[in-house]
């Protein structure tokens, strides 16, 4: 059984959608195993888009993922982190299809209502980035 970590991004949160998509990850068998609301800061943040820090647009990233509270998931189940991307689609909500999550409910590449974790090693490291160890379960 693998887990994932899934933040419902600020689009996400600002357009009320956060039910509808942890319900469509349930309808898919997935399980939640913890969340919590928090807001980030731009020091968290830094350290999670690490990758990005020398790109032109990384300054735009931060100020819209601290713009409001984001919901941090975790989910788990057979094959999650796969999963959990097939259900979201591309990252780029314009190329999404019909269906998935970001095709359905996202705007374009920033606005694309979820980061999910890209592999098992970096969602055991982003589900520590995000939660204390009592917060996430065995």
């Amino acid at each position: 059984m693998e887990r994932t970590l899934i933040l419902c991004k600020p689009d996400c949160m600002e357009k009320n959608l956060a039910g509808e998509v942890l319900r469509r990850f349930e309808a898919a068998g997935l399980r939640l195993v913890a969340a919590k609301s928090m807001r980030l800061t731009p020091a968290l943040l830094a350290e999670h888009y690490a990758h990005l820090a020398d790109k032109p647009f990384f300054p735009e990233i931060v100020t819209f993922m601290s713009s409001q509270p984001v919901l941090a998931l975790i989910l788990r189940g057979d094959g999650a982190v796969g999963r959990v991307r097939d259900l979201l689609g591309p990252t780029d909500s314009r190329k999404a299809p019909k269906g998935s999550i970001r095709g359905d409910l996202g705007t374009d590449n920033m606005r694309n209502i979820a980061h999910a974790s890209d592999s098992v090693e970096n969602a055991e490291l982003e589900m520590k980035r995000f939660f204390k160890a009592d917060e996430i379960p065995a």
